[in-house]
């Protein structure tokens, strides 16, 4: 499959999960600290799982924004997405994550809102990425 590259962007981590992360352009910087669940001492920094989190909840809200007009649909103000995502090890070795996405979009009429949210599920760049290699859940809050 080929992509049509609109926009990209790099980044570079030092330290691995106990390090820090930037993006070449300086926007962005992050201290990283592994989570006390894998091993870790805690403390002050995000993981790679709460961007990643962070990322596709913030993805999948843009999707539901590009699709709507589509559908004949306004994504209201409020709308929330809210990502959940999960780290451990799979049976087949390695380790693998998990997706929950919970979306949030009052006003809408119940069955507006699925169509939205599956319709969503097919653009949204993360959502693609992770078809067939990552377990998503999608609830409609």
């Amino acid at each position: 499959m080929s992509v049509d590259v609109k926009y990209r962007t790099t980044a570079t981590a030092t330290g691995g999960r106990d390090g820090s992360a930037k993006t070449a352009d300086g926007s962005f910087e992050v201290k990283l600290a592994t989570p006390k669940e894998l091993g870790g001492a805690g403390g002050p920094g995000a993981n790679p799982e709460q961007l990643f989190a962070s990322g596709y909840s913030a993805c999948f809200l843009g999707a539901l924004k590009a699709v709507a007009p589509s559908l004949k649909l306004k994504v209201p103000a409020e709308t929330t997405v809210t990502a959940d995502v999960g780290i451990g090890p799979r049976s087949e070795g390695g380790f693998g994550i998990t997706a929950d996405l919970t979306v949030s979009l009052p006003g809408l009429d119940r069955a507006d809102a699925q169509k939205l949210v599956d319709a969503a599920h097919q653009v949204c760049p993360y959502s693609n990425a992770t078809r067939g290699n990552v377990d998503v859940g999608l609830t409609l809050a």
